[in-house]
């Protein structure tokens, strides 16, 4: 492929926005699969290619539903299927939420039929990139969680595994894998390094080293360029970003007021009532803007 670089002046859009992540490792291109199919393989530690993207909502060209968490769930030649999100404002509950569909990636398997064992079952891995938040102790930026024995020190040798790549500001491992010379770095760490800094100017030089060391990377920029130079694609995916930004602001914003409310009326019941009922409308599936207007004034 062509030799890939970022100009000084170049001003590509962040690639860790969870719409722009998507766009780049979706698209129906030999460079965006190349990356998703890299990207994948370093991080299970082991090279797969990325066959098929598997339905995911909202698709990558449809902003109708702009709520949903944009993942890619996909499946591999060997027939392992795979989720991959980027997560810039994770929740709270993220460790829960991602053994949830850990679980669910697994079971939602078909092994029913005379000839069929739980041995059928593919390999499931649910890989999440984490920013903004630190979630667990250590300083690894990269996390690989199985079932485990922690008492005899035995794995159970499952089907599923969740991987972790940690980001977060004030994260310093990260910080100190910039640092290191380009030839002392192994893929992981390039990945996480291009995922935090690409926008940063004072690393462009140590990117585009990066880029000139691994080529499922390039192909990544390759169609991160395009977009950012494309205005009427910049324009669509930083406008659904901002709209993503605006919808939870002002859901925080009317549990604040729900709250307010019932702080109000001095009771603690109150309190716990007006953070029940945003909850609920939420699980309802009521529109964001109806609870908005309900409770945010």
């Amino acid at each position: 492929m062509a030799r890939i670089q970022f100009a000084e002046n170049d001003d590509p859009i962040d690639i860790r926005y969870d719409n722009v992540f998507k766009a780049v490792f979706t698209k129906d291109t030999p460079a965006s699969r190349g990356a998703l199919s890299n990207l994948v393989s370093v991080l299970i530690d082991r090279k797969v290619a990325v066959l098929d993207i598997l339905a995911n909502e909202p698709p990558v060209d449809d902003i109708r539903d702009r709520q949903v968490r944009f993942d890619i769930n996909c499946k591999a030649e060997s027939g392992e299927l795979i989720n991959v999100e980027m997560s810039y404002n994770p929740d709270p509950y993220e460790p829960e939420r991602l053994e949830f569909y850990t679980g669910k990636l697994l079971v939602g398997q078909d092994i029913r039929g005379r000839f069929k064992t739980y041995n059928d079952l593919n390999r499931v891995y649910q890989i999440t990139i984490l920013d903004k938040e630190k979630f667990f102790p250590d300083d690894a930026f990269l996390h690989s969680f199985e079932y485990y024995d922690p008492a005899n020190g035995t794995a159970l040798n499952g089907r599923s595994r969740i991987i972790t790549l940690e980001l977060a500001l004030e994260l310093a491992k990260v910080d100190k894998v910039a640092d290191k010379p380009i030839e002392g770095m192994d893929s992981r760490e390039n990945w996480a390094v291009y995922f935090r800094y690409l926008t940063d100017r004072e690393k462009r030089q140590k990117i585009n080293k990066i880029l000139e060391k691994e080529e499922g990377i390039a192909m990544a920029s390759e169609v991160l360029i395009k977009i950012s130079k494309d205005e009427k694609e910049r324009a669509r995916l930083l406008s659904e970003y901002k709209y993503q930004v605006d919808m939870q602001s002002k859901l925080v914003h009317a549990e604040r007021e729900g709250i307010k409310k019932g702080e109000q009326k001095g009771e603690q019941k109150g309190i716990e009532k007006g953070k029940q009922e945003i909850i609920d409308l939420l699980k309802s599936g009521k529109p964001p803007e109806e609870i908005i207007r309900e409770y945010g004034g």
